[in-house]
């Protein structure tokens, strides 16, 4: 799709946007050049990178509060000294700008500290999930040539040991400090002062988040301070987040969602965030009750799991006001219970990726209901153009891959040109995902492209067939997959999650069969009690689901 962003369809595109988020208090927007043969329409005033926007809320609201972790608390001026400490024992050991600094951690004040001190110092912080294995922190470690790993302390197994990498470990209960490595208490002494913020340009890359590798090994995209700012911005006007907003980080900090649209939104509008170390449906509603949150980034099954908690109406959440969610659709029936269940919180879905730096679209909250199999539409800023497999541009409500453009797609991947070259085409990322925008300007996402299940000809979106099961009562998550069948091709599997010991296979397929074409509805059906596994951005691992049916089809049949 080599054509110039001032193609009028591109400036239609635009314009629509613009329109779209009337209303919002959106800031002035112009053309600018970026990247070098990049033109995208940016706000006008922002600000110059992410320290900036830090320092800005530190200087607006030294005294309110930035962070919640357990019992501990921090105003904007406590945690900039926490967060200056670190860049200082950094600095003090040679890291400094443009060098990479990997962080192994879990939901904790330090990642909150070590991340912005990284953006202090001009250095590019390295999350990592902490599920990783020491292979893959390997992996991550040498690909980006890390300066430096900071790491929980219970998470020094994982660490592999790198000649000239500093380590620095984080305290975890009942755990030594692993040899070689200092403490991070002990990284700056009391006379240690941080160096003054360093000079970056907005096209710098702040952070590098490495991709899940399901095609081969991750890679490393290169969210920029422009990307970050962009994203943080769209979430703040587009959901109506202001200084009051509290946050509640119950997604892993290390990845997109909990990094971008809950920490960095979150202190572009001088808010909290409260830090939840994993989620546990009772705890959360218990954590969020006390907090007063007002404000969560989750994925469906998180809110069908707080409904089916027995103590839901014992907890006060009046104040819980904006419930975002991604990964996968939410089923009618949940949203018309949550609107019962807890009537002040509007829901919002969003649909993005790390390549994306969060947020690609959202769905106005006012139009959730109305528009339930929509992920929303594309953010201030943002384009997004549906292509055939030609490259060329389809109809409004024509399926097609989502090419998506705009300040917030990342510059490419860290030292990758052959990624580079298949997945980005004059400035537009491909996404990967096939789905549409109708005349409105609503996105729908229906699969990924390698996802879409082929029976004998008829192409398959499971999300349609995902969305079916959902509706049916009891029914807590499913995802849809092609079984491999030697005559038809592929034949279509279902995955269920259920709380109702009641439902099995023939009454699911019943149940789809009202209201889908004979040759979507599941033919298998697996139920799990346990739940389904996804990425830590909460998207359904379906590799992992195809594996485990491969493995049961080896071992002999099983059926429901």
């Amino acid at each position: 799709m080599e054509r110039n962003p001032t193609d009028p369809a591109i400036g239609r595109i635009e314009a629509d946007m613009a329109g779209y988020w009337a209303g919002r208090r959106l800031p002035a927007t112009r053309l600018e050049s970026h990247h070098g043969d990049r033109v995208v329409r940016c706000f006008a005033e922002r600000p110059a990178s992410v320290w900036a926007m830090f320092a800005a809320a530190l200087a607006s609201r030294p005294q309110a509060q930035a962070l919640v972790a357990g019992d501990s608390r921090w105003t904007y001026a406590e945690a900039a000294q926490r967060i200056g400490a670190v860049a200082a024992g950094l600095a003090g050991r040679g890291i400094g700008s443009g060098d990479r600094v990997a962080l192994l951690l879990s939901n904790r004040a330090e990642f909150y500290f070590a991340w912005f001190a990284c953006q202090r110092l001009g250095a590019i912080a390295v999350p990592i999930g902490t599920r990783e294995q020491r292979a893959g922190v390997d992996y991550v470690l040498g690909q980006c040539d890390a300066a430096a790993i900071i790491h929980d302390d219970a998470l020094a197994a994982q660490v592999p040991v790198r000649p000239g990498v500093l380590r620095v470990g984080c305290p975890s209960p009942g755990t030594a400090p692993a040899a070689g490595t200092i403490p991070i208490g002990a990284l700056s002494t009391g006379s240690a002062t941080a160096p003054a913020p360093a000079e970056v340009d907005e096209e710098d890359t702040a952070t590098l988040l490495y991709t899940s590798g399901t095609t081969g090994k991750p890679k490393g995209a290169m969210l920029t301070h422009l990307g970050i700012i962009h994203s943080a911005m769209n979430l703040c006007a587009c959901l109506e987040l202001d200084a009051e907003v509290r946050s509640m980080l119950a997604v892993p900090a290390s990845h997109v969602t909990g990094l971008i649209a809950i920490i960095v939104a979150t202190v572009h509008c001088g808010g909290t965030v409260v830090m939840m170390p994993e989620f546990k449906a009772g705890a959360f509603l218990e954590l969020a009750a006390r907090e007063r949150v007002t404000y969560t980034v989750l994925v469906p099954a998180m809110y069908t799991l707080c409904l089916m908690q027995p103590d839901l109406d014992r907890h006060d959440l009046s104040s819980w006001r904006i419930g975002a969610y991604g990964g996968a659709p939410m089923a009618v029936a949940t949203i018309d219970e949550l609107a019962r269940r807890l009537p002040g919180l509007r829901l919002a879905n969003a649909y993005g990726a790390t390549e994306t730096t969060s947020p690609t679209t959202i769905m106005p909250p006012e139009a959730t209901r109305g528009h339930s199999d929509s992920v929303g539409r594309v953010v201030p800023n943002g384009a997004v153009a549906v292509l055939d497999d030609e490259g060329r541009e389809v109809a409004p409500g024509e399926t097609g891959e989502l090419w998506i453009a705009g300040p917030m797609v990342v510059r490419g991947y860290w030292e990758n040109p052959e990624a580079d070259a298949r997945e980005f085409s004059g400035g537009w990322w491909h996404s990967g995902d096939l789905g549409s925008v109708d005349a409105e300007g609503f996105v729908r996402v229906f699969d990924r492209k390698k996802d879409m299940i082929n029976r004998g000809g008829y192409k398959i979106f499971s999300v349609e067939v995902e969305n079916r099961l959902l509706a049916r009562p009891g029914v807590v998550e499913a995802a849809v997959i092609g079984a491999p069948c030697p005559v038809l091709g592929e034949r279509v599997h279902a995955f269920v999650v259920c709380a109702d010991p009641a439902l099995d296979g023939a009454a699911l397929r019943a149940w789809c069969a009202e209201s889908l074409a004979d040759y979507k509805v599941p033919e298998t059906v697996r139920f799990s009690a346990e739940p389904l596994p996804r990425n830590p951005n909460g998207k359904v691992l379906k590799r992992l689901l195809r594996e485990r049916l491969l493995a049961e089809l080896d071992a002999g049949p099983k059926g429901d």
